[in-house]
């Protein structure tokens, strides 16, 4: 027999349905976070002569990405580095990597990383991140190691729910182009890039 409800009753199940959908419509849609660009840093490292491993900083990115912390759903993400941003300390070596040798920055202004898949880490390894560097205005594909440090309430000033992430991969940057310097090993074609950032849930 088919039971039936009273109108009250009726009306408190169609409101809790209601409240259930909109619960999994809002899970199904990992948070956005931005990244904070007080905290963002963005570093490089490079065989010199092999002598050295010259470091190095872009001074100017911002990005953003989908990432639901409770279920490790990463579904986009998109970071922007202002190639004239870039930084070792002296002013001649600076104006050579903005120049055709290297960045070119006039014709290529910007470096950008397009993140399409990310596997969560444990606690014996880091986590992966896959995607699309552009450099130099050619595009191929790279995996970052990714650590989550942590995710919480920032103790003062914004007091937003933070994430703060580590990053490395080890690009050749040859293969997009940049070979000046390769030959001889003057300049190594192996190039280490770091970030370290906070990012806000928005």
């Amino acid at each position: 027999m088919q039971k039936s409800y009273s109108r009250p009753v009726q009306l408190g199940l169609v409101l809790l349905t209601s409240l259930l959908v909109v619960a999994r419509l809002a899970h199904a849609q990992p948070a956005v976070w931005e990244i904070d660009p007080e905290h963002f840093s963005i570093a490089f490292e490079a065989g010199h002569i092999g002598y050295q491993k010259q470091l190095g900083l872009f001074l100017e990115g911002s990005g953003n990405f989908r990432y639901d912390p409770d279920t490790f759903e990463f579904t986009a993400g998109r970071v922007e580095i202002q190639a004239g941003s870039v930084f070792t300390n002296l002013i001649a070596r600076d104006n050579h990597l903005r120049g055709r040798d290297f960045l070119n920055t006039r014709r290529n202004p910007l470096i950008i990383f397009e993140a399409a898949e990310y596997v969560p880490g444990n606690y014996a390894a880091p986590g992966t991140l896959a995607g699309n560097l552009t450099l130099l205005g050619e595009t191929h594909p790279i995996v970052l190691g990714v650590t989550i440090n942590k995710q919480a309430k920032y103790p003062f000033g914004h007091r937003r729910e933070t994430l703060g992430i580590s990053a490395q991969t080890i690009i050749s940057r040859s293969k997009w182009g940049m070979d000046y310097g390769v030959a001889g090993s003057l300049v190594g074609d192996e190039v280490t890039l770091r970030f370290e950032f906070e990012a806000l849930r928005q």
